[in-house]
């Protein structure tokens, strides 16, 4: 069953719940609050936000076996947006020279975008693509590939209290498990999530369907480029019908601005008419711009970050399910 959280328009705090599941997985829960300093951290632990580290920190294997010694900060938004320092984080390995082995970063940037063909499907920091394996699991989380393996498809690790910036991706869909030899690996809809050591500039997808295990992550977790994988209006996905959504003023369903839940069955009409720039639904469903489902309409699929690339932006005043 989907949570749908209210947001009026004072400034809100948003609390992450943690869960450890089996296999070592951690899954980050986002749940609104009135008061706050808004700053925009979306804590995995009570522990105060780390300072940057010195660009030549790499950080060492996170322990096991606790929430405490997996805490991770999610922030709304682009590292760029947040001022990271330069030859840090998805920023080590400067274009053309991508990472040969894998390294824990003190930061990590999780960016719905496109690459090549695959719409929508996420990018890290510095642009390059990120992949799931079909090898692994996501309930609960966890990664087959290592040694050589790993070297091909360097995972995207991450620093005990280290941060993650999500830009078009729920804070809710990610995560972090635990590998075999003690580093965090961060998790989209549960899947571990890498990159492919082919991929030489930004925007490659050379890793997309090689040996038909292995394709780009979508911002939800499921398989870029394939026939219900993906999110938004296109690629003549079929999807099931959404029962409920829940509406961001602002793009990339950022939680630094309100939002508003609505659900079906049937014609809805919202709470605040007029402000929505993203929706994230839990199936297809269609969008008008007039009261009791009449005027202009869209019909989309999922999640879609931001509603102006459907020409659709602050047009929202119903919703139709089923």
């Amino acid at each position: 069953m989907k949570e749908i959280a209210m947001r009026g328009k004072t400034r809100k705090t948003t609390t992450l719940f943690v869960t450890l599941a089996a296999g070592g997985a951690l899954t980050l829960t986002a749940c609104g609050g009135d008061g706050g300093s808004g700053s925009g951290d979306r804590k995995a632990s009570g522990a105060k936000a780390p300072a940057w580290p010195s660009a030549s920190s790499s950080g060492q294997p996170g322990a096991q076996g606790g929430s405490d010694s997996m805490d991770l900060t999610l922030r709304s938004g682009t590292a760029r947006q947040h001022n990271a320092p330069r030859m840090t984080g998805d920023w080590a390995n400067p274009p053309g020279k991508p990472a040969t082995r894998s390294v824990q970063r003190s930061w990590v940037q999780l960016s719905a975008s496109r690459a090549g063909n695959l719409d929508p499907v996420v990018v890290n920091g510095a642009g390059f693509t990120l992949y799931r394996f079909d090898k692994d699991t996501a309930s609960p989380s966890k990664s087959t590939c290592a040694g050589a393996c790993a070297t091909t498809w360097p995972p995207v690790l991450v620093n005990p209290g280290g941060k993650v910036f999500v830009d078009g991706v729920r804070p809710s869909d990610v995560g972090v498990v635990a590998r075999a030899d003690g580093t965090r690996q961060v998790t989209i809809g549960g899947w571990p999530v890498y990159r492919f050591a082919k991929d030489l500039k930004p925007g490659d997808t050379n890793g997309q369907g090689v040996g038909g295990t292995w394709f780009g992550v979508t911002p939800t977790g499921q398989k870029a480029g394939q026939r219900g994988g993906g999110a938004g209006t296109g690629g003549g996905q079929q999807t099931d019908p959404a029962t409920s959504a829940v509406l961001f003023d602002e793009p990339g369903f950022s939680d630094d601005g309100p939002s508003q839940g609505v659900a079906g069955p049937g014609c809805r009409n919202v709470a605040r008419p007029k402000v929505t720039s993203s929706v994230s639904a839990d199936g297809s469903l269609r969008l008008w711009s007039g009261r009791d489902c009449t005027g202009q309409s869209k019909t989309i699929k999922g999640d879609v970050a931001d509603l102006s690339r459907i020409g659709f932006d602050n047009k929202l005043v119903s919703v139709r399910f089923g």
